[in-house]
């Protein structure tokens, strides 16, 4: 009898648990589809917001006679990058734009990176396309649009930085949503496709992930509060990664092909 009551008690736990958890995805989900029905006035008007650095690019002056300008062009987790900060006195510039996708970075790519005529630029991407922020997108189809990426860095005689994408976690209450909407099983997957195109093709592979993942294969639980966007310490891990792979491609004579 006792036997039997234990097991209706783990039964009962089991329940509980997987409704909360149910509940938690749900309410996860209703936030997202809120804040994605925030952003049709910005996708229907302006899908590449080629508006929000149009200012800035025309302020913007040519690079020096052997100045080395590197554009950071992102989402959120490069728009954060409080670049001053990491790279005191380096003509690094910042056009992350938050909560955007691959699909949108290689429309605004030639205004907020060619037009500004860099040395080099690091793209750090996906993220956002694996949550389906502008909506449901294959793994193939974010691939094509890292290779247009490329291929417009090519064109333009731009030594490219391809970064991984970050791992996620989920050891935080803020960190669950972020962490709902992201497959860590498609961030793997692009993380090796960037590698191996990147071998193939001439770029530099920078890989965060595999010094700020833990032994679960999520992200390092000190490196982000909310799962996914960078906190100081976890800049501090990436400013000296992406020192170093800029360095690295300055002084690599061969363009992207």
């Amino acid at each position: 009898m006792r036997q039997r009551l234990h097991i209706l008690i783990l039964i009962v736990a089991a329940l509980a648990l997987t409704n909360s958890l149910a509940q938690q995805s749900a309410s996860s989900q209703s936030a997202f589809e809120q804040w994605r029905a925030s952003r049709i006035n910005t996708f229907m008007d302006d899908f590449g917001e080629l508006a929000r650095y149009r200012a800035e690019n025309d302020r913007l002056k040519s690079p020096a006679p052997g100045e080395s300008r590197i554009v950071f062009f992102g989402d959120s987790i490069t728009a954060n990058w409080a670049l001053p900060e990491y790279f005191p006195a380096k003509p690094y510039i910042n056009r992350g734009i938050s909560g955007q996708t691959t699909s949108q970075m290689v429309l605004r790519f030639q205004q907020d990176v060619v037009a500004l005529h860099p040395a080099a630029v690091v793209i750090l991407a996906g993220t956002n396309d694996i949550a389906g922020n502008a909506g449901p997108i294959s793994v193939e189809d974010i691939e094509a649009n890292y290779t247009s990426l490329a291929q417009l860095a090519a064109a333009n005689r731009i030594k490219l930085i391809f970064s991984s994408v970050l791992p996620v976690h989920n050891y935080t209450p803020q960190s669950q949503e972020n962490f709902t909407t992201r497959s860590p099983q498609k961030i793997l997957a692009l993380n090796q496709w960037l590698r191996l195109y990147s071998n193939a093709h001439g770029c530099i592979y920078l890989d965060y992930f595999q010094f700020m993942v833990d032994p679960r294969g999520l992200l390092q639980e000190n490196l982000a509060e909310d799962g996914l966007h960078p906190n100081k310490a976890g800049y501090k891990v990436m400013s000296r990664m992406a020192e170093d792979a800029i360095q690295k491609a300055l002084k690599n004579g061969q363009e992207p092909r």
